[in-house]
Formats: C-alpha cells, structure tokens, sequence
C-alpha cells in the first residue's frame, strides 16, 4: 500500500481537486512502476498510466455513493430550517391567545 495516497472520498475528504487526483495517481503509478521518475524511453507511457489512473479515479469518485450523506445532509438543512420547539410553543400559545 502505498501511504502517500490519501483517501479522496467525501466525507473523509469533502473537497476533492483534480491535483489531488492526479496526485494518487501519479503515486500509484511511481508504485507498480517501481520508478520515482522514469527513463525517457518511459516517459510517454508512465505519464499515459497517470492519466489513465487519474480518469479511473475521477469515474470512481464521480459514482460512488455515500450512503446517508444525502439524507444526513438533508437533516441538517430541515433542521436549520425548522424553528426550535421553544420558539414553536411561544408561536402556538400566541395562536391560542388571539395575540
């Protein structure tokens, strides 16, 4: 494994940037490669693996699907949105008081 790769999922990672993608990507590549930096004899297909892998990955992000995020997310916006229940009950009582 390598460690340099981080994990680019939300919620772990909320905001995720083509850098950072490519960054895995290149990092995965200089791994199975073996090459920090490869000869220039291997330079057009090392960078081709890193844009493949940096695509792969973007398609991954892209589909994955976080379950309960949408509908914690939706939660949280209902509940920022509701008035409190002391402020529902102050409402109610002035309802009832003709006030």
């Amino acid at each position: 494994m390598c460690r340099s790769i981080k994990t680019l999922r939300p919620p772990t990672t909320p905001e995720v940037t083509d850098e950072d993608i490519r960054a895995a990507a290149l990092q995965y590549v200089r791994k199975v490669s073996g090459f920090r930096a490869p000869a220039a004899h291997n330079r057009e297909v090392f960078d081709q693996a890193v844009e493949a892998v940096a695509a792969a990955t973007q398609g991954l992000l892209d589909g994955l699907q976080i379950r309960g995020s949408a509908a914690r997310h939706h939660t949280l916006l209902s509940a920022a949105a509701a008035p409190s229940p002391r402020a529902r009950d102050h409402q109610s009582s002035r309802a009832c008081t003709g006030r």
